[in-house]
């Protein structure tokens, strides 16, 4: 087990009674920290996995029950081989590294994406970790790897396409909500906090049906500096905004 010092609400500006569900994170700024440092990139990303452990933590302390991280995009492959492969071994390394943790705190591992593209032994690790982590019931963890909105969407439509040609759907009964129930996990709610690091002002095709009403907090923090407190600042701003989904609120 281990002894990192357990974040409590309480001892935080936070309202219990106004948490999100689910957080959504864009991690952004490896790069740029390591060359901030004069230090290769796979050391950015070293430090974006460490803090990606505390991040995790931090929000099931928050019992936030479900948290959605952008770990590898699918655009992402045009970066330099070597940068690529080392993700990847970087994710393969870290999901065994952190199995044990995980299981002790009650926390469930999913992946989304096309994972059929993705090299064999980084598929393995996430495959195991999301069998042993399935009954598991505090935090949702689910990280995002070869991950693209318009993918999952084009997936989903498929899916529907299917049904459609065997005679099992009519285009009448194509909704909204049939569409979501075709994504790759249904069962998630959709985010109602989305953070984005590093001062970036887009949303770089990540959940993009999902976040249609979701409330957008963007940090100028590294991602590898992002922290317990830059989770508490982005959910103070949360909990700053009034949310309407289009409707007007009496005075």
């Amino acid at each position: 087990m281990s002894s990192r010092v357990k974040l409590n609400i309480s001892d935080t500006p936070l309202n219990p009674a106004n948490m999100p569900q689910h957080v959504a994170i864009i991690m952004d700024g490896n790069g740029r920290w390591a060359h901030a440092r004069g230090q290769r990139r796979r050391e950015g990303h070293f430090q974006g996995y460490l803090a990606l452990k505390d991040t995790v933590y931090a929000t099931d302390d928050l019992k936030i029950p479900y948290l959605t991280v952008y770990g590898f995009s699918s655009e992402n492959w045009r970066r330099p081989s070597e940068e690529v492969h080392g993700l990847m071994d970087l994710m393969a390394t870290a999901i065994h590294a952190e199995l044990d943790e995980l299981m002790e705190n009650d926390i469930r591992v999913r992946v989304q994406g096309r994972l059929h593209e993705i090299p064999e032994h980084t598929r393995l690790a996430f495959a195991e970790a999301v069998e042993r982590t399935s009954a598991n019931a505090r935090l949702t963890f689910t990280l995002a790897i070869n991950y693209g909105g318009r993918a999952e969407i084009v997936d989903s439509v498929k899916q529907l396409a299917i049904q459609l040609q065997s005679g099992a759907l009519t285009a009448d009964a194509v909704t909204e909500e049939l569409i979501s129930k075709n994504l790759y996990w249904p069962d998630h709610p959709d985010p109602d906090l989305l953070i984005r690091t590093a001062g970036e002002k887009r949303l770089s095709n990540f959940l993009l049906w999902e976040t249609a009403y979701s409330e957008i907090h963007i940090t100028p923090t590294l991602w590898p500096d992002f922290n317990a407190q830059s989770l508490i600042i982005a959910i103070s701003d949360y909990q700053s905004r009034v949310r309407k989904f289009g409707a007007v609120l009496e005075a």
